[in-house]
């Protein structure tokens, strides 16, 4: 391919003279600390990560630590980042390379890789960063510069298109030093060749990109995916009983995965008090108890990458306590320690009183 001497030399060029990307993790060899910040980054943008990463590793500073920590605690520290499937494979691995490795996280590219929750492109950037191993990365910021440049009109996120920037980013990559062409291209993506408004005028790859000579610097990369969102409606009661609220952990295979939540009666639709008082599930649970419907919260939404979920909160006072073995009750001052889905834990911080009083 044309001017891949040209690229691999500009690129360096602009990365060791003129790259001021400040980021904690940069020119760090703890293959944990590279792991923990990957996976924190996967799916979130670094300005809302790196407080997460910051604490994060503050308060686990190493494999053990994270390993033998409360997984309540760990869920906690994660709350409001969202995709808790992350959460739940950093502490099966951790507790994994803990146990059965000696706490010595694995060095080789095939056994990072075999780790729960990691991927290529993380397997890469710890391979390569920890043990300079030669492998490239391949991150949204990779995907765009290579496309952009090399005017690549290959979908992505096809198996031709990922097999194709793949061998490129093999062939580009510097073996003698992995980490710093790694490191290079992905704050390039990050810092020049950004998305939306990139900044053509000041790149020193311009005159030999394809994109910018064509004009086609906004529409590559080339992506096929089509993102068909489900919409759901979440009706959560927050019953109180003598100062107490019930709550649930979610341990099914869905959104939330061992988060808390409020007793949720999910319909088709957000309810209104008359729907409320007809619905079988809200009959069944309040049956031979006196209560009182207090208030019903304007809507709220959190979008997730294939979900819509619209919320309601619904106040209600009770007289006698729940006979229910799914729901428990919790004391405000138990609230405050437990992961709750950003939905909720936004409602509660938003009232900003004791929480007897929402």
């Amino acid at each position: 391919m044309k001017n891949e001497k040209f690229f691999l030399t500009s690129l360096l060029s602009w990365h060791l003279n003129e790259n001021s990307r400040e980021m904690p993790w940069k020119g760090e060899k703890d293959p944990y600390k590279i792991w923990v910040s990957e996976i924190i980054l996967q799916q979130t943008r670094v300005q809302q990560g790196l407080a997460y990463y910051n604490r994060f590793v503050h308060q686990f500073p190493n494999v053990k630590t994270l390993a033998t920590a409360s997984e309540q605690k760990v869920y906690k520290l994660w709350e409001g980042l969202g995709y808790y499937s992350r959460c739940k494979n950093l502490i099966r691995t951790a507790k994994f390379i803990h146990e059965e490795l000696d706490g010595h996280f694995p060095e080789e590219y095939e056994d990072i890789l075999a780790l729960k929750g990691v991927g290529n492109y993380t397997a890469s950037a710890i391979a390569s960063f920890a043990f300079n191993q030669p492998y490239a990365v391949l991150d949204g910021n990779v995907f765009r510069v290579l496309s952009r440049f090399f005017g690549i009109e290959i979908p992505v996120n096809t198996t031709q298109g990922k097999k194709y920037y793949t061998a490129l980013a093999q062939t580009l990559l510097d073996k003698k030093n992995p980490a710093l062409y790694n490191q290079a291209i992905m704050d390039f993506g990050a810092v020049i060749c950004k998305p939306a408004l990139p900044e053509c005028l000041q790149c020193p790859l311009q005159k030999k990109c394809i994109a910018f000579l064509k004009n086609k610097v906004s529409i590559l990369p080339v992506n096929n995916a089509v993102n068909k969102q489900k919409k759901r409606f979440f009706n959560y009661l927050v019953v109180e009983y003598n100062e107490t609220f019930y709550i649930n952990k979610r341990i099914e295979k869905d959104i939330w995965e061992n988060l808390y939540e409020f007793i949720l009666i999910e319909a088709n639709s957000l309810l209104n008090e008359k729907d409320l008082l007809k619905n079988e599930e809200f009959v069944s649970l309040l049956k031979g108890i006196n209560f009182k419907v207090k208030l019903f919260s304007e809507k709220t939404s959190q979008k997730l990458t294939h979900q819509l979920i619209t919320a309601k909160f619904i106040r209600i006072e009770i007289e006698k306590p729940l006979h229910t073995v799914k729901y428990f009750s919790a004391k405000p001052n138990e609230l405050k320690s437990l992961p709750f889905p950003k939905l909720i834990a936004s409602y509660l911080a938003e009232k900003n009183v004791p929480l007897s009083s929402i």
